[in-house]
């Protein structure tokens, strides 16, 4: 096949980036090329899988890997910044690597980052304004650190065209298969993934992420009434019962909770019940609308609507898909 054909991956070797990750999709890209050569396609794109070492005095990373050795250099078609089991790089340190990525962007490449990777790609500039994911614990960081990036951890993948980013550590496997989809179609995507046992791209990150609401935020009222909600359950979100116990009036109480939480009182308590019926799900077969009932719903259907919209799954389908105990079948109902 001739060599402008080729379509470049390139995977960024960062300090502390996870070398799992760079080797696992360097297994998965190499798999789809096996499978588009095999289908005989005579003019699809093979992929060539390059792995680039970013130190950090130098300004530009280089070639340390490829997978087409001996062939001209091309411009990569898409740089992926892979996870890392460290902390994220600060903007400082990034620097001449988002400077890099920066101008490779500017001449056409893809970027695309997994978990804390989003953190390099902020700091290139080139996603401010627009919606980018990373792992759930991150979000605040990265939203605090960078206030013009739209931050949406609830999203497993997030496909903008030119940007793709990944929620959680092993998400690089949606990003991967994503750019298979893209670039040798959604045939080679689907056998890959059959091929490797894993889902297809569709999962969402709020299925998996826990609640962890800011308490470092030094209002002491606030503070002193997230205590209360934590111990019941969240049961009474009755406004004058919250206004009490925190010692405020309604109308400061919602200004400074909202400012202090970065959420309304209804949604943190709608997240702390949500919080409360995943753990009753995830054990033992007690009915929906039991569990409804145990965490402060008297309308079943209620609690379904909040569940399904906080968690992105109705709550016999998390039973269905998270629950150690085992199932009463008709006891669940109807999702």
């Amino acid at each position: 096949m001739s060599k402008t054909h080729q379509t470049e991956i390139g995977l960024i070797l960062y300090s502390g980036a996870q070398l799992s990750a760079v080797l696992g999709l360097t297994d998965l890209f190499g798999m789809a090329n096996r499978i588009a050569t095999g289908h005989g396609q005579n003019n699809a794109p093979i992929l060539r899988i390059s792995h680039w070492q970013a130190e950090a005095a130098a300004a530009a990373p280089h070639r340390v890997f490829d997978s087409s050795p001996g062939t001209l250099p091309v411009t990569p078609t898409a740089l992926i910044l892979p996870p890392t089991l460290g902390e994220p790089m600060t903007a400082e340190t990034s620097a001449p690597l988002a400077r890099w990525l920066r101008d490779q962007h500017a001449g056409g490449a893809i970027l695309g980052s997994v978990c804390a990777g989003a953190f390099v790609l902020a700091a290139t500039g080139r996603v401010d304004g627009r919606r980018i994911t990373t792992h759930w614990t991150y979000a605040e960081t990265l939203q605090q650190r960078f206030p013009k990036v739209r931050v949406d951890a609830d999203q497993m993948l997030i496909d903008d065209g030119d940007i793709l980013t990944a929620g959680g550590l092993m998400s690089w496997t949606d990003l991967g298969l994503r750019l298979v989809d893209r670039l040798l179609g959604p045939g080679v995507m689907l056998e890959t993934a059959r091929m490797l046992l894993v889902d297809p791209p569709g999962r969402e990150q709020r299925y998996y992420s826990v609640f962890s609401p800011r308490l470092t935020h030094g209002d002491a009222a606030v503070l002193k009434l997230q205590h209360w909600l934590q111990a019941t359950g969240a049961k009474d979100m009755a406004l004058t019962t919250l206004a009490a116990r925190a010692g405020l009036g309604e109308r400061t109480l919602l200004r400074r909770f909202q400012k202090a939480t970065g959420m309304t009182t209804t949604e943190y308590c709608q997240r702390l019940r949500v919080g409360r019926a995943r753990e009753l799900l995830q054990v033992g077969g007690t009915t929906i609308e039991r569990v409804a009932w145990e965490v402060g719903y008297g309308d079943t259907g209620a609690f379904r609507k909040v569940f399904t919209r906080l968690v992105g799954l109705a709550p016999g389908e998390y039973r269905r898909r998270f629950g150690t105990g085992q199932a009463c079948g008709k006891q669940d109902g109807t999702d």
